[in-house]
């Protein structure tokens, strides 16, 4: 069962390899997350099969797992369909019995015997997280965050057994010095994150533990804690985002594809954001506006759009 969370394209690419690979079930997070969608709820746990796989795969916000991904892993149930616990059976001990006639012999108790119910392993737990550069401390952030979650712990699940980071085209434009990569640059992260996925899939397809390939960059500590919670404390807005009338064709992509429903509008009327406070960030409507008409303050004027295709 392989959890995912993709704005862009660059990780739903990702995670549908990687369930093709080791034959999961892929599911996507932001449907539980939206308050609109009554038809996904946490409220019932997922349930594992007997020696299926867990991962979570997702992309870096802030050198951090997005707030979203935090979330959802707080407030999901998961539970095995074999029971994790081990019970006994034991059979009671024969009595002795004595043999009349000439030589009596006394047959020994049978010695009780236990006999182990069926028992579920513990799964093997993945994750892949695709960055257009570094991940600081992301993989702590995640480890911290499962720790959180008693339906996990229950399963003795503590952190990831197997973790990669997986450089893909930036598509992060929220800043004056960020821009999406040139064509060359993206073409070339994509045809090398092919090869890196490959093996990424066969490791995990052998549930290989241990294996923590990662990208952390410098200082990782600094990015995370420091530069991270300024991206969430201060970046993390939908308050910059408007649109250019002039170049808006109200045809409502941006709102189809805003992860968490904080837009409304298309179909004939101009998007507006909610400001419900859900809102990524992630640029998501900004990237797939096909006339451009999204702006975030006056940061991403002049600059490119990116989804993987």
């Amino acid at each position: 069962m392989i959890f995912y969370f993709s704005g862009t394209g660059n990780t739903k690419w990702a995670a549908s390899k990687l369930a093709s690979a080791t034959h999961e079930d892929l599911i996507s997070i932001a449907p539980y997350m939206r308050a609109d969608d009554s038809s996904h709820t946490l409220a019932e746990p997922f349930t594992l099969k007997e020696d299926e796989r867990l991962g979570f795969v997702f992309p870096v916000h802030g050198w951090r797992v997005p707030r979203l991904v935090r979330e959802f892993i707080k407030q999901m149930k998961i539970q095995t369909e074999v029971p994790m616990t081990t019970t006994s059976t034991t059979q009671p001990a024969t009595s002795s019995t004595t043999q009349p006639a000439t030589s009596s012999t006394t047959q020994p108790a049978a010695s009780s015997t236990t006999h182990p119910a069926a028992r579920a392993k513990r799964p093997f737990v993945f994750c892949v997280c695709t960055a257009g550069d570094s991940i600081g401390l992301t993989i702590e952030n995640l480890n911290d965050t499962i720790a959180q979650n008693p339906s996990l712990a229950a399963m003795g699940i503590q952190q990831v057994e197997s973790s990669y980071s997986l450089i893909m085209p930036e598509s992060y434009v929220g800043l004056p010095f960020m821009d999406v990569d040139k064509k060359e640059r993206e073409i070339c992260k994509k045809e090398e994150a092919a090869q890196e996925l490959a093996v990424i899939c066969e490791e995990v397809f052998n549930r290989k533990e241990g294996i923590s390939r990662l990208v952390k960059g410098p200082i990782p500590w600094f990015f995370t804690k420091v530069v991270g919670g300024f991206f969430e404390n201060v970046l993390i807005t939908d308050k910059r985002f408007h649109v250019e009338k002039g170049r808006c064709v109200k045809c409502g992509i941006c709102a189809n594809v805003c992860p968490v429903g904080d837009i409304q509008g298309g179909h004939g009327e101009y998007p507006v954001w909610l400001h419900h406070k859900d809102c990524l960030t992630c640029f998501t409507c900004y990237h797939h506006c096909p006339h451009h008409a999204i702006e975030f303050g006056h940061q991403t004027q002049k600059k490119g759009q990116y989804f993987f295709r």
